[in-house]
């Protein structure tokens, strides 16, 4: 009797931890990204319901529109890694995904679409292709995610030698340049002096302090107006540009399906505010429901001040900075 007892004593303990340990993996899955790469620490804001969220509930809004920003620090592993999740969990619940990169310029589709094809090796379309940096670690996982579910990758920004050529000339580069140049920026450019332009002014002169010190203080600022101000077309040529591509995208839906889901990825500044890239979609796509992310890399967790982070998009997905980047702001 006792030996049956101690048995059933024993099966009845290893089934409360059987229990307890798929609690606690369903929970964490309910809470948190996964990737191959574990667990990504990160806390999820509801800018418009003025709370925090989860993840999954943010990934079943961003499934039921048509396009999603995704705005990033360029140089934060862990916004990446988000990244990838992102598309992860839009997989588990639509099929008809494009995604959008800043990343590749116009002109490199055609290498794009034929590496997604099959048609080029990895090696080949690299070579064509003008990778950033960083691309193996960085934008390498969304390129290759999109390839195995058979998602277009839309190389939506104008080539970086048109922008450079806006920044020291201004517009009149674009209108003057060859028709074979001209197609790769948007038609329609548009370059108002609004609030993205304050924001951009405000970054720039922190980044460009002023001229030669002997000049008048009215020259200099005329000269650093001037400079700000043709940085600023070929900002706008770069979100305009990238804003038609991601309408063209949206609108070439085939087999009478619904409308695909675009997603984009950009620098947090070509989206944040629903300003730049974003303002540019909604002008060209008036009916469509647009949502804006930013992602966010913090020191911690535990005080974050969401009122002044909250107005810049609908969603904020906090990040913790590697210990090297705390160390080095510190310095």
């Amino acid at each position: 009797m006792t030996t049956n007892r101690n048995r059933t004593a024993l099966l009845n303990f290893l089934l409360a931890v059987i229990v307890l340990s798929s609690f606690a993996v369903t929970a964490r899955a309910q809470q948190s990204p996964h990737m191959n790469s574990g667990y990504i620490p990160h806390r999820v804001y509801n800018s418009s319901d003025k709370r925090f969220s989860d993840f999954e509930v943010l990934l079943a809004e961003l499934a039921k529109i048509d396009v999603a920003f995704v705005g990033e620090q360029h140089d934060d592993p862990a916004t990446h890694r988000i990244e990838r999740a992102i598309l992860e969990g839009l997989a588990r619940r639509r099929a008809n995904v494009i995604v959008s990169l800043e990343m590749f310029e116009r002109d490199v589709q055609a290498s794009l679409d034929d590496y997604l094809a099959g048609r080029l090796s990895e090696e080949e379309f690299l070579k064509a292709s003008r990778p950033w940096p960083r691309y193996a670690t960085d934008y390498r996982p969304l390129v290759e995610f999109a390839r195995a579910h058979n998602w277009r990758v839309i190389a939506s920004n104008v080539p970086r030698r048109i922008a450079s050529q806006v920044s020291k000339q201004g517009l009149d580069a674009v209108r003057s340049g060859p028709e074979s140049e001209r197609k790769l920026v948007a038609a329609e450019l548009a370059c108002p002096m609004d609030d993205y332009f304050k924001r951009f002014a405000e970054a720039m002169s922190k980044g460009h302090p002023g001229t030669d010190q002997k000049q008048s203080d009215k020259k200099k600022e005329e000269e650093q107006r001037a400079m700000i101000e043709r940085f600023y077309q070929a900002q706008c040529v770069k979100d305009e540009t990238m804003a038609e591509s991601i309408a063209n995208a949206f609108a070439q839906q085939t087999g009478g399906q619904s409308g695909p889901l675009v997603i984009h990825f950009n620098g947090a500044f070509h989206s944040d505010y629903r300003l730049g890239t974003a303002s540019r979609v909604v002008r060209r796509l008036p009916k469509s429901k647009v949502k804006v992310i930013s992602v966010v890399p913090i020191e911690n967790f535990d005080n974050i001040n969401v009122d002044e982070y909250r107005k810049r998009s609908d969603y904020i997905v906090f990040t913790l900075k590697p210990p090297a980047a705390k160390q080095a702001q510190s310095n």
